[in-house]
Formats: structure tokens, C-alpha cells, sequence
């Protein structure tokens, strides 16, 4: 019996050994942890379940025979985060560069097949060179087999991507299919063909922290959610991230009690909005003021920062936050707000978390840029995603919602359940100044009669009371009672049920 467990024990130590010490150490000073580390930082102290710890390569050519390392580059298992069910693999850079080989891609897709059973999500710590050349079309194979996971995972159970190092090639596809995707400053990076084919092809110079890095993909691309300094901090925040999830798409997302009343006023966000409709305010001040104790966890902080989206809570159960920032563009939706927002709605649709959404907008970005880039079928993604959610939607015009853009910004008209605005919202077809000049075009060589229409134009459509006429706003509240009326609301909305007619699935103007 000793001689088994020794052996046992051997084995198992050559596995946690991964590539070994010395390639360990030289992880360490790049300032990576390894795989392991990585995977004890993120779960439940002892917590953790591996499996496929034995698993090695099967190739044969260019010498592989020799070269068996087990585990074969990745680590995979289960455990719990703050209590909760999840499943992660974490790819080791220190076997083969984290290269994924058919049997690598096999352990992978077995912890997201088992998910997909219970119902818990699963977490993929990315560090890997991409597919194992040895293997030719093998490793193609394996990458192909883990994209089929993907998709068939997609609305199913939270899918998370922490990039903690090189993924390059077929490797980007995965995440990028996963729900969230977040980067390691200065040590991970993310592009399908690297700098020097770039070089070759369009001859242009560009390091892999420029074409690819956190930074170009949080606030360029808008490839990323979020990146972090360093490996801990990201796992930590991870962690973090996890307890406003749902484990699937069986379950409602987690109740967190909170010491802070759903009954509470904040009467300072009656002076929030400016008296001049064109001066800016921060409506990040709206959500900390409105949300559980303030706290908001934002995503895409950098990147189409005209609007905000992010989740908090209120009365301690999670919601998704999408909000037009006015300081940022004024406000405006454009191409890559649109996309932002609409992939975020859908999100939270598919995995039953309520959206609230404030409103101050004065309508599309106008340009050909934008007419070239695809406005039309771009904002029309996040008009889709709205009009098809069936979770509770809760709706607060704070100042201007004029368009089109009144329409998509979830209105009573995109089956809106609960629609409110504070008692100088402007719900309108555009501006007072730009309404009169068309209507009244005739006139424009005289400017006291173009300002005495304009006056009218003001008493008549700036504010909500035409729109409350007519039932598309269910009330105008005062903006100290935000939060109470958000929360009752909700409370209201618990148990709402609504299902779309039957189709396969819709086709979104993608």
C-alpha cells in the first residue's frame, strides 16, 4: 500500500511541476504567477477539485515521443468562489508555452461539458503560446472542438476569460465568444496574426503591446472589459465579479442583504441636473447615489465612454446599470456605444438580471463617419437587444430623450415595464431651437418670432407631462426618490413572466 501511495505521490508532484523549476522561476520574474497559483488564488481555500492530472500528448513526430509533461499544459477542475459552484482550467505557459494540443483541448472541453450539466460557470485563465505545431491539424481540431463548447454554452452559463498572457491566432476565437474578457496589464496580449506578419503583410511597424495589449483592447477595440496590474489583482477582482452572477440560466442571480434601506432618499440628486440643458453632469454620481452602498462595478470604463454599463445592486439582488453619460459626447449614441450596450442587455436578458437604464440623450451622433461605419444596423443592435428582453425593465429619463434615441433607450414602446422621469425631462422629437427652425422655416430672417415659437415649443414639449398623457411614462418622480421607486418597482417585477413568440432564434442586424 505504501509502495501505491508513494507512487501516487511521485506522480502527482511531476505534475504540479509543471515545466519545471526553472521555467517556473522564470514565470516569477515576469511577474506571472503560475497556472496553479493562479487557480488557488481564485477558488475557496482547499476548495479545488483537478482533474486530468495525468493526461499527456499523444504525438509522436518531430521528437514529441520523448517529451511528456502531465497535465499537457493546462490545468483543469472544479470549486467554489465565495461559497459557489464554478469551473475554471487554467493554461500553463511553462509546458510547451501553454501550447494547445488535441489532448489539452480535450481536458478543456470536458470541465465545459460537465458545466453545461450542473449549470455553473466556468472560468478560462488564458496563457498560452496557441495551437501546438507539432500536432498540425489536430490542435485545429481541438480549438474547433472548444469553440463548438462555446457556443453551445452561450446563455447557458456565464463564460469568463481572464487573459493572463500571449493568445494569439485561433486562440483569440475563444474568448471572444465568452460572455467577459479581462487583461493583465504589460503581460497579456491578444491578436490574430502577431507583429512581425503585420510587418510582412501591410509592412507596418507595431509592437504586440500596441497592436494587442490591455490597454488597445479596453479602450480601442473594446475587445476587453477590464484590465488589472497584475495577476493578483485580477484574479481578486474576479472574485469579486463572480458574486453578482447567476450559475446559469436555470437560477435568479444571487440576493446579497444589504444595511442599505430600500426606503432611502438622497435629496442631493435633486441639484444633480444642471439648469442649462446644455451644461454636462457625471451620471456616474446618479448610479453610486442610487445603487446598494454606493458600490457599482463598471465594465468597459474605457471604451465607448458615452455610455455606462455595469452591474450593482439594488435591494440586494444584482442588477445590469446602462446609463448615457452626458459628459462624454454629450451623451449621444454612436456605433460603438451601441454595440457596447446592446451585447451588455443581452447579457443580462439571457441570465434573468433586471436592466435599468437612465436616460439623457439627445440622439444619434450625426456624420458620415458614422452614416459609413453602419449607425443605421449598429444602433439598431441595441434597439434589438431592448426590444427583445423579457427580464423586468426599469427606465428613468433624467433630462433629454429626443429621436429615435427615446425609443431604443428602453421606452414604454420596447415593452418598458415600470417608466419613469424626473419633472424636467424633455422627452421630444428633437430640441426646442432645431424643432422651430423646421417647422417654423419660413421665419428664420426674423429672430424675435423664431424665440417667441421656441418659447412655446419649450412650454409645450420640454417635459414629460405629454408623454405621461399618453401612459409612455408611468410617472414623474421627484430624483430624491430614485432609488425607493427603482426598488419597489423591482420588487414588483419579481416574478414577472414573459415569453417571446417561438422562432429558433431571431436574426439580429449583426
Amino acid at each position: 500500500m505504501d509502495d501505491i501511495q508513494k507512487l501516487l505521490e511521485n506522480k502527482r508532484a511531476a505534475a504540479r511541476l509543471g515545466g519545471g523549476q526553472k521555467r517556473i522561476d522564470a514565470q516569477h520574474k515576469k511577474g506571472k504567477l503560475t497556472a496553479r497559483e493562479r487557480l488557488e488564488l481564485l477558488f475557496d481555500d482547499d476548495s479545488f477539485e483537478e482533474w486530468d492530472m495525468f493526461v499527456q500528448h499523444r504525438c509522436v513526430d518531430f521528437g514529441m515521443d520523448a517529451n511528456h509533461i502531465p497535465g499537457d499544459g493546462v490545468v483543469t477542475g472544479y470549486g467554489t468562489i465565495n461559497g459557489r459552484l464554478a469551473f475554471a482550467y487554467s493554461q500553463d505557459f511553462t509546458v510547451f508555452g501553454g501550447a494547445l494540443s488535441e489532448a489539452h483541448a480535450e481536458k478543456i472541453c470536458k470541465v465545459m461539458d460537465q458545466a453545461m450539466k450542473v449549470g455553473a460557470p466556468v472560468i478560462g485563465l488564458n496563457d498560452s503560446g496557441g495551437a501546438r505545431i507539432q500536432e498540425g491539424v489536430a490542435s485545429l481540431g481541438g480549438y474547433a472542438e472548444v469553440f463548438q463548447r462555446n457556443v453551445m454554452a452561450s446563455g447557458v452559463i456565464p463564460q469568463i476569460s481572464l487573459i493572463m498572457g500571449p493568445s494569439a491566432g485561433g486562440a483569440v476565437y475563444s474568448p471572444a465568444i465568452t460572455d467577459f474578457i479581462f487583461m493583465v496589464k504589460d503581460s497579456s496580449y491578444m491578436f490574430v496574426t502577431g507583429p512581425e506578419v503585420v510587418k510582412t503583410v501591410t509592412h507596418e511597424e507595431v509592437t504586440a503591446e500596441e497592436l494587442g495589449g490591455a490597454s488597445t483592447h479596453t479602450t480601442k477595440s473594446g475587445v476587453a472589459d477590464l484590465a488589472f496590474d497584475n495577476d493578483v489583482e485580477a484574479l481578486l477582482m474576479l472574485r469579486r465579479f463572480f458574486n453578482y452572477l447567476p450559475l446559469s440560466n436555470r437560477e435568479k442571480p444571487p440576493v446579497r442583504p444589504s444595511g442599505d434601506p430600500a426606503t432611502r432618499r438622497d435629496e442631493s440628486l435633486d441639484t444633480l441636473v444642471p439648469a442649462n440643458p446644455n451644461q454636462p453632469y457625471d451620471i456616474k454620481e446618479l448610479i453610486a447615489k442610487v445603487v446598494d452602498d454606493g458600490d457599482f462595478f463598471e465594465l468597459q470604463p474605457e471604451y465607448a465612454k458615452n455610455i455606462v454599463t455595469g452591474f450593482a445592486r439594488m435591494d440586494g439582488g444584482t442588477v445590469g446599470i446602462v446609463a448615457n453619460q452626458p459628459l462624454v459626447l454629450a451623451g449621444c449614441l454612436d456605433i460603438k456605444s451601441s454595440i457596447k450596450a446592446a451585447r451588455f442587455v443581452r447579457f443580462c436578458d439571457a441570465f434573468h438580471i433586471p436592466v435599468v437604464t437612465f436616460v439623457d440623450v439627445p440622439g444619434f451622433m450625426p456624420g458620415t463617419s458614422q452614416e459609413y461605419g453602419g449607425i443605421i444596423k449598429h444602433g439598431a443592435k441595441l434597439l434589438y437587444a431592448y426590444a427583445e428582453a423579457t427580464v423586468p425593465k426599469i427606465t428613468v429619463i433624467t433630462r433629454k430623450a429626443y429621436g429615435g434615441a427615446y425609443d431604443v433607450m428602453a421606452s414604454k414602446h420596447l415593452r418598458g415595464d415600470v417608466n419613469f422621469a424626473w419633472p424636467n425631462a424633455e422627452i421630444a422629437v428633437m430640441g426646442a431651437k432645431g424643432a422651430v427652425e423646421i417647422i417654423f422655416r419660413e421665419d428664420k430672417g426674423d429672430p424675435e418670432k423664431l424665440a417667441a415659437k421656441e418659447a412655446e415649443y419649450k412650454a409645450r414639449f420640454a417635459n414629460p407631462f405629454v408623454a405621461a398623457e399618453r401612459g409612455y411614462i408611468d410617472d414623474v418622480i421627484q430624483p430624491h426618490e430614485t432609488r425607493q421607486r427603482i426598488c419597489r418597482s423591482l420588487k414588483m417585477l419579481k416574478d414577472k413572466k414573459l415569453d417571446n413568440p417561438w422562432r429558433k432564434h431571431g436574426n439580429i442586424p449583426l
